[in-house]
């Protein structure tokens, strides 16, 4: 397949004076590691019992960010750092992220699925939430047959709020025993410690952070140079829709890369911070092109799935392949619109 190159992004850093040390990477470890202690004081007053509860979830949010960009500079930053500290720490930090990143995700999801059934049918459901903003519309999918398609969508919905929610409250289950074990124990304990102590090696003190966080840059304009950029925002992507309905639950094959930019340009945007680089609004844009890519390409599996669901009728099974194959077109949108996003900080270079 053909691909089309699109330019880098901006140089990392915004900086005029002299490039910021192993200094600048303890100062930001230990900030994060505050907010981390502080967002775990929050989580504990608030009893974080009540699945839905604000406060938890607040709570629970504010964790995740100080873990995502702590694991984040581990990585980015390891050259500078203890390796036998940050290698062992690395791995917790990822399993504590996608374990309280869970319940979230099967909110958003059944969310996410529900404004759709009701967009595409005009069914109405008991907990139909506001509309969300943000973004251009997907391509245009072939328009399905609205009357058949209200007969299956409340089911297809009740179908699709019975399965989530389930694994919402298994995923919020998970979290609170994770919170409570002594596993986790370990990883505050030793995040506590970074607070104030910041494990460097001799040299990190004096060396420069500007090639570590140039590299990261690279990796993601090497990724990003990877994608088969030809195929989005393809009216009709055959191959995505084929995939999805066939028997095999396995991913989509053309989502990986896709998810590999989308944490390589996260990775990129925490290496800016911890430089003090000025924001780039189009870093942000571009990482909510891909927010929405994962989000489309995940409620479109779990629209197959609960399309496998067996002796389900065929009217639900119709809703829920309509369903699927609008996913998937958001998929495409997203991905047109993280290209052009991408094109135009080429063109402001």
């Amino acid at each position: 397949m053909a691909q089309q190159h699109l330019e880098p992004t901006e140089p990392v850093s915004g900086h005029l004076g002299p490039s910021p040390t192993g200094d600048a990477l303890a100062g930001y470890l230990r900030s994060q590691a505050t907010e981390f202690l502080r967002a775990l004081r929050q989580h504990r007053e608030s009893g974080g019992t009540a699945a839905g509860a604000e406060d938890p979830v607040d709570a629970a949010r504010a964790l995740r960010r100080s873990v995502r960009r702590i694991s984040a500079s581990l990585h980015t930053f390891r050259p500078l750092l203890d390796p036998e500290w940050s290698e062992s720490l690395r791995p917790e930090l990822a399993w504590l992220s996608g374990t309280l990143g869970m319940e979230h995700g099967y909110e958003s999801r059944l969310e996410r699925l529900l404004l759709a059934l009701h967009r595409l049918s005009g069914a109405v459901f008991p907990t139909q939430p506001a509309p969300v903003g943000g973004g251009p519309s997907a391509p245009t999918a072939p328009t399905p047959d609205r009357g058949n398609l209200t007969v299956g969508a409340a089911k297809a919905g009740a179908l699709l709020d019975r399965q989530l929610t389930l694994a919402r409250t298994r995923a919020h289950s998970t979290a609170l025993q994770a919170l409570g074990s002594s596993r986790f124990h370990a990883v505050a304990d030793s995040i506590a410690v970074l607070a104030s102590e910041v494990p460097l090696t001799r040299t990190a003190v004096t060396t420069d952070l500007q090639p570590l966080a140039t590299a990261a840059q690279e990796r993601l304009e090497d990724a990003v140079s990877a994608l088969p950029l030809v195929t989005a925002g393809s009216p009709y992507n055959a191959e995505a829709l084929i995939h999805g309905l066939s028997p095999d639950p396995s991913p989509h094959p053309q989502d990986a890369p896709w998810h590999q930019v989308r944490l390589l340009l996260r990775l990129h945007r925490y290496a800016r911070e911890v430089l003090a680089s000025s924001m780039d609004v189009r870093l942000l844009t571009a990482g909510q092109c891909l927010d929405r890519h994962r989000d489309a390409s995940e409620a479109a599996a779990a629209a197959a799935a609960a399309a496998r669901t067996p002796r389900i009728a065929p009217a639900t099974a119709y809703a829920l392949g309509v369903l699927h194959a609008d996913q998937r077109h958001e998929v495409e949108a997203a991905r047109f619109a993280f290209q052009q996003c991408w094109q135009k900080q080429a063109v402001s270079t």
